[in-house]
């Protein structure tokens, strides 16, 4: 038990990223939008927020910072993917591959430096046995990704907005002819995106690994991406995905520190393998998928073609 309640604390604190990221995503993908820039746009806040928050020493700012720059990023795929109709698939790619080259090229000279350590405990509830230090020594941070998600469950499943969101993702040319202006409202899923994956690329550099270093991000980008999937969409199951593929990624260091004679490149891997082993154990039911995703999700819609 009293290694347990570290290690539930620790998979908390690396599913946070992949909570905030895998939502906005979600999101994106319920409005009929597939943004694969996640990686990119993370990477971007990542540097946008640790720059900010070691230049001014104010972690808020920074992830104020880091949501702002997901959300330009955002609105940059969002111009050429809605406005243009350029192809979902290929500018999502093109945007990761922007976001990893500028990140590396603006982070020149923060490589190396460093944030100091932030206390993270809630009053009270930290001291509780047990339950404190598995559950209430975290960042404010991943309280906040845990009130999206349930704000998720929420808005999607109980409000005339989510309802509307989840029309467009089906029928887009159904929802345009009953008067839903079906751009905008990508537009704004794809906004809200954008500042999740912010917060998500500003939480790895502020709090994670309050450093940078370039692709900082290791992939997570494209862990939430195949989250949102192995979840089917559902905000529920992406919490819990998250927490399980944050539990794997600590799995290794407890591993290594319990002297388990595994080469550490192969605990490296298993974050990622785990992702394939899940994506392809769920890919065996193709049906089951296509029930369950978007109808619209990666067609472009063009209000004036016939």
């Amino acid at each position: 038990m009293e290694q347990l309640a570290p290690l539930i604390a620790a998979s908390i604190n690396a599913g946070t990223p992949l909570l905030l990221a895998a939502i906005g995503l979600l999101i994106n993908e319920r409005s009929g939008v597939l943004n694969l820039g996640a990686e990119g746009m993370m990477l971007v806040a990542a540097i946008a927020g640790f720059a900010v928050g070691y230049s001014t020493k104010s972690p808020l700012l920074g992830f104020i910072a880091g949501a702002v720059c997901g959300m330009l990023m955002a609105s940059l795929f969002a111009w050429l993917a809605l406005t243009l109709a350029t192809n979902q698939v290929a500018t999502g790619l093109a945007l990761s591959i922007f976001g990893i080259g500028l990140s590396a090229f603006v982070g020149q000279r923060f490589v190396g430096l460093a944030l100091p350590s932030q206390a993270n405990t809630v009053p009270w509830l930290a001291d509780l046995p047990f339950i404190g230090p598995a559950l209430f020594h975290q960042h404010w941070m991943s309280y906040l990704a845990l009130a999206l998600c349930l704000g998720c469950i929420w808005f999607l499943y109980r409000t005339r907005a989510g309802l509307v969101l989840r029309a467009v993702g089906e029928s887009p040319e159904s929802a345009h002819a009953l008067g839903y202006p079906v751009r905008g409202i990508r537009y704004a899923a794809l906004l809200f995106g954008g500042a999740c994956c912010g917060l998500a690329g500003a939480y790895m550099s502020l709090v994670y690994t309050p450093m940078w270093v370039e692709g900082l991000v290791a992939g997570r980008g494209w862990i939430a991406l195949a989250l949102t999937a192995f979840a089917t969409w559902r905000p529920a199951r992406v919490l819990l995905g998250s927490l399980l593929f944050g539990g794997v990624t600590i799995a290794q260091f407890y591993l290594q520190g319990m002297g388990v004679t595994v080469p550490p490149q192969i605990l490296s891997m298993a974050p990622y393998v785990a992702t394939i082993v899940v994506l392809a154990l769920i890919s065996r039911n193709p049906d089951w998928i296509r029930l369950n995703m978007p109808a619209s999700l990666g067609k472009p819609f063009r209000p004036g073609a016939s």
